[in-house]
């Protein structure tokens, strides 16, 4: 039987400066155990953010075949 270990995607290194009141509320979130650090939080809302648009433009039709 195969090693079936799920890999994990490459990870590269940005650095974003965000409004302090995000940050605060992202030290917020981490103090609640909601989210485990700052990249995880920050992670989370892009997949979201991304996932939301790509459904957006779907239903705007960006993605139909043209031929």
């Amino acid at each position: 039987m195969t090693d079936m270990k799920k890999k994990k995607p490459k990870m590269i290194n940005i650095t974003i400066n965000i409004p302090e009141i995000y940050d605060e509320n992202i030290q917020n979130l981490i103090k609640k155990k909601i989210v485990p650090s700052r990249s995880e939080a920050i992670r989370i809302a892009l997949r979201e953010f991304l996932h939301n648009e790509y459904k957006n433009l779907k239903l705007l039709g960006f993605f139909e075949n043209t031929s």
